[in-house]
């Protein structure tokens, strides 16, 4: 009777073992499935992120070419084409409040105007720059699907051009005669509201004597 007992007793030792190794192992898979799952979600959250940043910054790029058609104007639509002389600084005025988008750069060692200002306002005057399309006439759909929740925006600042061999000192406005160039500061917009990308140029208007 003892010894039955005894087999009785190590069995269920036994698979009292095997039921606690079972549930060890359990517990593991668990894990690793949630490891798995949750390193999963991420690299989605990645992807999505990455493409939404893509989609920002290719509008900002649209948003620095519309800048540039501002500039040189288009066959039969000119726009503010004639304001961008290489020689005057018509319509630029510190702080933006002259022409909207068009800036003078900010004096001695005051920051960059487009660090100042807001660049995704929608106010004109608080942010500085003005939307895509707003002078060219150009379109972009916007807020469904890949597509940037808003159009992207741009100012423009004028900036001295010296050539090689000139005098480099005089200010701004008092060289004569004056010669300029264009530094474009665009912001674009992803799919969310929360992706945003500012990309910047420097652009001279082409001459006659340049244009080919």
């Amino acid at each position: 009777m003892p010894d039955h007992q005894n087999a009785i007793g190590g069995r269920t030792g036994q698979q009292g073992i095997a039921l606690v190794f079972t549930l060890c192992l359990l517990l593991v898979i668990l894990l690793l499935g949630v490891s798995a799952a949750q390193m999963a979600l991420q690299g989605e959250k990645a992807a999505r992120g990455e493409r939404d940043r893509h989609i920002a910054f290719q509008a900002a790029e649209e948003a620095l070419m519309d800048a540039e058609r501002d500039i040189e104007g288009q066959p039969g639509a000119p726009g503010r084409s004639a304001m961008f002389a290489s020689d005057s600084a018509a319509g630029f005025a510190a702080d933006c409040v002259g022409q909207p988008g068009l800036c003078l750069p900010a004096a001695g060692s005051a920051p960059p105007i487009w660090l100042v200002k807001e660049l995704d306002a929608d106010d004109e005057s608080v942010g500085g720059a003005v939307a895509y399309g707003r002078f060219t006439g150009a379109a972009m759909q916007t807020g469904q699907g890949f597509l940037p929740f808003r159009r992207p925006r741009y100012l423009i600042e004028l900036l001295p051009f010296h050539a090689p061999g000139e005098e480099a000192g005089a200010p701004l406005g008092t060289a004569a005669p004056a010669s300029y160039l264009y530094r474009v500061t665009a912001i674009g917009f992803g799919a969310s509201v929360d992706t945003q990308v500012v990309l910047q140029t420097y652009y001279r208007k082409q001459t006659a004597e340049a244009a080919p």
